[in-house]
């Protein structure tokens, strides 16, 4: 693949609604947090319209089990057409097939009612309200506590 093809050619993976078009992964050693993740726009299916992001932490060892192993963000003008539902759906079947995941952990802040409904629309269990330990960064950001989701993604 040359620098064409890495810049400008990028994975897409198409849903009913949405489709996801990778945009960068960063290996362990890269990121900031340790942590292999992969990043993703969302795009209106068959569009090149952005309606947001999404990312697959690839794994939730220690202090990432309050992020979970995705993290999404719909733009404010987007919001209400369940993009994030649509978009983890697509997600959750490349976890599956290109990393071999089995199961998801997906969090929330309890105050976010929206996300909370996308979680509970999923269908995932929930595991548990945690709290934020207060060395934790999110807890410095006022996230004091988290609900966990667990997804079973295996065939």
């Amino acid at each position: 693949m040359g620098l064409f093809d890495f810049l400008f050619n990028k994975k897409r993976y198409e849903g009913g609604i949405v489709d996801l078009k990778e945009r960068y992964r960063v290996d362990e050693k890269s990121a900031y947090d340790g942590v292999p993740t992969v990043y993703y726009d969302i795009l209106k299916h068959d569009s090149e319209e952005k309606v947001g992001t999404i990312d697959l932490r690839l794994t939730v060892e220690g202090d990432m089990y309050y992020y979970g192993h995705i993290g999404y963000n719909i733009q404010r003008s987007h919001r209400g057409h369940h993009y994030a539902y649509y978009a983890c759906k697509v997600l959750f079947d490349i976890a599956k097939d290109e990393f071999g995941m089995k199961e998801l952990i997906i969090t929330c802040s309890p105050e976010n009612i929206a996300s909370y409904k996308t979680l509970k629309k999923l269908g995932g269990e929930l595991i548990e309200l945690k709290k934020v330990p207060k060395g934790h960064p999110l807890y410095t950001l006022g996230e004091t506590s988290k609900y966990i989701f667990r997804y079973k993604i295996s065939l």
